[in-house]
């Protein structure tokens, strides 16, 4: 099989499923450039309420397939933060579904999700200090924010791994799973994700990634977008709600 990142649409949830079993799921050239355009398309997709980033199989992503750090080690950095940054900057809820090894790229494109489960035996690690390579700024700051800066050294300084309850204490996953029920539990949750405000969401989503100079803009969106209204109806008609409002195409 060619390495790739596979895609389908279910329940206006979209799944994007890293494939390279050869190199447990490592990612290709290729495979970075592929994500920003697919992340364009499902923000344009009405239809597309939240996104599931996986890895086929047992493992995650083992991270860059280590061939093209050879041919081009700034120009593979260069592709993988633009990739994480694309995914952190997807204005709907994402979620990364681990299983097995979420190592090196895998734990960057984890990281940017908005939301990390884990199955039982994952194991995570940000390996950079074993290839002598500078990890990118943003990265890093994003690891911080998620682990606080003790144990983001702890990560970069040793490249060693650490299993899922570890990940789970320190910030950097939201659950563990056994095994067998992480596929349910994305499925509820995801459920529960799409079927909340999506404009709630987005203006949530960019106050917590630090962007806070467009309360202005949201709290227009709020009053024109109508889920507010929708939602204090249901809310005292005692149903559940059927909230409208979708991430703008263009702008």
């Amino acid at each position: 099989m060619e390495p790739q990142l596979s895609h389908q649409v279910a329940d206006s949830v979209a799944t994007v499923v890293i494939r390279h079993p050869a190199k447990r799921n490592a990612m290709t050239a290729a495979m970075w450039r592929a994500l920003p355009p697919l992340l364009d398309r499902f923000t344009r997709d009405r239809d597309v309420r939240a996104l599931v980033l996986t890895g086929e199989g047992g493992t995650f992503c083992a991270g860059a397939d280590i061939g093209t750090l050879r041919e081009s080690p700034h120009q593979a950095q260069a592709l993988a933060v633009a990739a994480e940054e694309a995914l952190a900057a997807f204005p709907k809820p994402t979620l990364a579904a681990v299983r097995g090894h979420c190592v090196g790229g895998g734990a960057q494109l984890a990281a940017a999700c908005d939301l990390r489960l884990a199955q039982e035996g994952a194991l995570f690690g940000v390996t950079p200090a074993r290839l002598g390579i500078v990890y990118p700024a943003s990265s890093t700051r994003r690891l911080v924010s998620l682990v606080g800066p003790a144990t983001a050294k702890y990560l970069l300084f040793t490249a060693e791994l650490i299993d899922a309850g570890r990940a789970l204490r320190t910030g950097l996953v939201d659950e563990v799973l056994p095994e067998g029920d992480l596929d349910k539990r994305v499925a509820e949750l995801t459920g529960v994700l799409a079927s909340r405000s999506q404009l709630t969401q987005a203006a949530a989503k960019e106050f917590a990634n630090g962007r806070t100079d467009r309360e202005g803009h949201w709290a227009e969106q709020a009053r024109g977008g109508g889920d507010t209204a929708e939602g204090v109806a249901a809310f005292l008609e005692r149903r559940q709600p059927r909230f409208t409002w979708s991430v703008p195409t263009t702008g």
